[in-house]
């Protein structure tokens, strides 16, 4: 089964929910303020992304730039980065998609068409 972290107020989030309706792919949504993703969850993330936990983190959002880390993520560690993503739903990058086979992370048609169809 897909779980999908979304956030209501998300646009990408609305049309990664269209696009798997339009599919016919049965998926879990979470609201990812409630319940972030697991640290499991975060960690198999990272190394689907190669390692680089600076695409977990949504840049554009309020948190992000309130606790500074754009000046903070250069000298962080992954573990530290994982651990702050899952203690905060709001600092990671919208929609995140995790399955068996794939995880997701923002919206883009033709990369979730390639990995899920």
């Amino acid at each position: 089964m897909i779980r999908l972290y979304t956030l209501k107020t998300c646009e990408s989030c609305r049309k990664a929910i269209k696009w798997l309706k339009q599919h016919d792919i049965p998926f879990e949504e979470t609201a990812i303020r409630d319940q972030p993703p697991t640290t499991a969850e975060l960690e198999r993330a990272l190394d689907d992304l190669d390692g680089d936990f600076r695409k977990h983190f949504n840049t554009s959002g309020q948190d992000y730039r309130a606790l500074n880390l754009k000046e903070k993520i250069p000298g962080m560690s992954a573990d530290e980065a994982l651990i702050l993503l899952n203690q905060n739903g709001n600092l990671i990058k919208r929609p995140f998609l995790i399955s068996k086979q794939t995880t997701l992370i923002g919206f883009k048609p033709e990369v979730w068409e390639n990995s899920l169809l």
